[in-house]
């Protein structure tokens, strides 16, 4: 059995149909109310993944565990080592953790201080583990769908920095291969798309997907810092901003990890675009 947390977000609501496609005996975990659509067969629990004795009954006899931490469980919470105890204790063997590009490449980063903690706990753990650390994500572009939809504007910082955003869909399809299949045990899979797009870039694609023209207008790092408080926190932003204005060159390396473990090249940001066009018409 495998258990899902973070099975309603980005990444979970892909990964949970791909394990029941294989034929996989899984539990979707979320905090939230049971979603509609869920596989047929796929069990859901509601629990929260910052609480053990929460996650107690929904680990028991689960065999492999995708660990996923959402929203303010990324800054505090229970130690590490409680939860992965409890895993431990309930059977589980395999643990997948999703974890981010910057504790590589930049390992003093204080916004990501708790993530490092769950990478150095999984790794002490004695189980089989895989570390999955994505760089940016091309589902961010759905910040815009809203002033895409409504004025046919993206309005983005830093238009020309390119950086290999990654479809989510294949960080699913990873931690798919790595939940399920042998050889990726005490591995690191650093994730990216298969090429480095700016935002302006990314416009361009949205707009011939759509067949229309859209109008980019380029943020300032002020402007930009003031928009993203309304639904980041503080002590995140500027970290963020400097991935995205002044990234390292590694943080604009192309990793050749999708493809290694999918054996096929990563998606690209117009395919990515082109399965999530009603979001922006």
């Amino acid at each position: 059995m495998i258990v899902v947390t973070g099975a309603t977000g980005n990444i979970g609501r892909i990964l949970v149909p791909l394990l029941a496609e294989a034929g996989e005996d899984s539990v979707a975990v979320s905090r939230r109310p049971q979603p509609e659509g869920l596989p047929a067969g796929v069990r859901y629990a509601q629990a929260d993944l910052g609480t053990s004795t929460s996650m107690r009954p929904v680990l028991d006899g689960a065999d492999a565990l995708f660990l996923l931490l959402g929203g303010e469980l990324n800054s505090h919470g229970e130690s590490p080592s409680t939860l992965l105890d409890t895993a431990l204790d309930a059977g589980v063997k395999r643990i997948v953790l999703l974890s981010s590009q910057i504790n590589s490449t930049r390992p003093e980063a204080l916004s990501h201080t708790r993530l490092r903690e769950f990478e150095a706990a999984v790794r002490a753990s004695g189980a089989d583990y895989t570390i999955l650390r994505p760089g940016g994500f091309a589902s961010n572009a759905l910040a815009w769908a809203d002033p895409v939809r409504t004025k046919r504007t993206v309005l983005a910082p830093f238009g020309d920095v390119a950086l290999p955003v990654i479809d989510p869909a294949d960080i699913a399809a990873v931690a798919a291969s790595a939940l399920r299949e042998e050889g990726h045990s005490g591995r690191t899979y650093e994730l990216t798309g298969p090429e480095a797009v700016s935002p302006r870039q990314q416009a361009a694609a949205i707009s011939r997907a759509l067949g229309e023209d859209l109008d980019f207008v380029e943020l300032t790092r002020e402007q930009a810092h003031a928009h993203m408080t309304q639904f980041m926190p503080e002590e995140v932003i500027d970290g963020t901003l400097d991935v995205l204005g002044v990234p390292l060159p590694t943080e604009q390396t192309i990793s050749p990890d999708v493809e290694n473990v999918l054996r096929r090249p990563a998606r690209t940001f117009d395919e990515w675009v082109a399965r999530n066009l009603p979001a922006f018409q």
